[in-house]
């Protein structure tokens, strides 16, 4: 059985305090956007996980493939199986690939199996493998709060616009990240503002992340200022970075755009 998890973007991130259990508290909105790798699992007579595409760092133990794997497991009677997972979704990016990629384990498991397990099982489920886990379970548009596992479905439509994805090969650490970061509590409505267009939310929606990463990596602020100077709407780092997007009108030609060889790119439709 195969699989396409994809990649989000953060409409917005907040960090609003920190947590006594050494988590953050946040306020984000979840967006799916299609840049999409692919998964196989098949019954087999020994569990393996391989991959291919973008090179996967670490051992397979520390996989979130593997750890999806491993906890259906525990829980629940699932057969033997190989896993292939062909990496696309740039790693250390912001995009959510790792999480994605979980998720999109246990649903593959759930279906190939006939676990019967219900949609709030497997974001239950999720939330244990990282905090954005259980979104990609949901995979549409959400309010996330709390340690980003909190989502509640939100009015959130880029019908009409494109999105352009740039990576620029710098890691970013969600460790790294939040070790910069000033927690400050919110003092607006974010679904309000999203209701909006995009041509509304430049001086508005916010990364707090980009406060510090900025400093810290010129090159990311960079690009950002670089997809306004080519007439996006709006443009912002996703999650802890380093990807940063654009939003265009639908009729705006990006492919065209020339960007560093070493740089990772992907326009998708904002639907």
């Amino acid at each position: 059985m195969v699989g396409f998890p994809n990649a989000k973007i953060n409409l917005g991130l907040y960090v609003t305090s920190k947590r006594s259990d050494g988590y953050h508290d946040l306020v984000s909105c979840f967006y799916p956007v299609a840049w999409e790798e692919a998964l196989e699992i098949i019954p087999s007579s020994s569990f393996s996980f391989s991959s291919s595409g973008m090179n996967v760092p670490g051992d397979s133990v520390s996989n979130l493939v593997v750890k999806a794997y491993e906890l259906l497991k525990k829980n629940y009677k699932v057969p033997v199986s190989s896993i292939h997972l062909h990496k696309v979704i740039p790693m250390g990016a912001g995009l959510g690939g790792g999480s994605a990629d979980a998720a999109m384990t246990l649903t593959l498991l759930n279906q190939l199996y006939q676990l019967s397990l219900s949609t709030k099982e497997l974001m239950d489920l999720s939330a244990e493998l990282g905090s954005d886990c259980a979104f990609f379970i949901h995979n549409t548009p959400c309010l996330a709060t709390s340690r980003g596992e909190v989502l509640t479905p939100i009015a959130c439509d880029l019908n009409g616009y494109v999105i352009l994805l740039i990576y620029a090969g710098i890691h970013i650490s969600t460790q790294q990240a939040y070790a910069g970061v000033k927690p400050k509590p919110i003092d607006f409505n974010l679904e309000t503002l999203l209701k909006e267009k995009p041509e509304a939310w430049k001086n508005k929606l916010h990364n707090q992340f980009e406060e510090h990463l900025f400093v810290q990596f010129p090159e990311v602020a960079q690009i950002k200022q670089k997809l306004y100077d080519l007439g996006a709407a709006y443009a912002s780092m996703s999650g802890s970075g380093s990807a940063v997007y654009g939003i265009f009108k639908e009729e705006t030609d990006l492919e065209k755009i020339e960007w560093p060889q070493h740089y990772k790119w992907k326009v998708v439709s904002g639907k």
